[in-house]
């Protein structure tokens, strides 16, 4: 004989979203790899463009522009790079001293201190 097992209303597990689901952690490293390839792809263009326009006799502010640019993207790129997603409410708890405290070596003990003499 089957038996059918049936939920009541009151008895309901809260179930995870799949929109509130956080990206998974190879999800999110792509992605800050692929954001920190763009930012040095567009620094190399700038250092490029500062180059060619520099030689060409391009107006100053153009190609020191572009070497500004070229000089601050990779600090913007790292920075991108390391920005990491905030931790979830609740994810993470403080973490707490241990209440255990070993015992200490008694020191009047006779063999304790030969071994201490032997150390020296």
């Amino acid at each position: 004989m089957l038996r059918v097992h049936r939920h009541h209303k009151d008895e309901q597990t809260p179930v995870q979203s799949v929109t509130s689901a956080p990206e998974s952690l190879e999800q999110e490293q792509a992605h800050r790899i692929k954001r920190y390839l763009v930012t040095m792809a567009i620094r190399t263009a700038c250092f490029l463009g500062a180059v060619f326009t520099g030689t060409n006799g391009a107006p100053w502010w153009v190609w020191g522009s572009l070497a500004v640019a070229a000089v601050l993207l990779p600090y913007v790129a790292v920075v991108l790079a390391n920005a990491v997603r905030p931790r979830a409410p609740g994810s993470s708890m403080p973490v707490m001293p241990s209440t255990d405290v070993p015992r200490q070596i008694e020191r009047d003990h006779p063999d304790a201190a030969d071994d201490d003499r032997r150390e020296r």
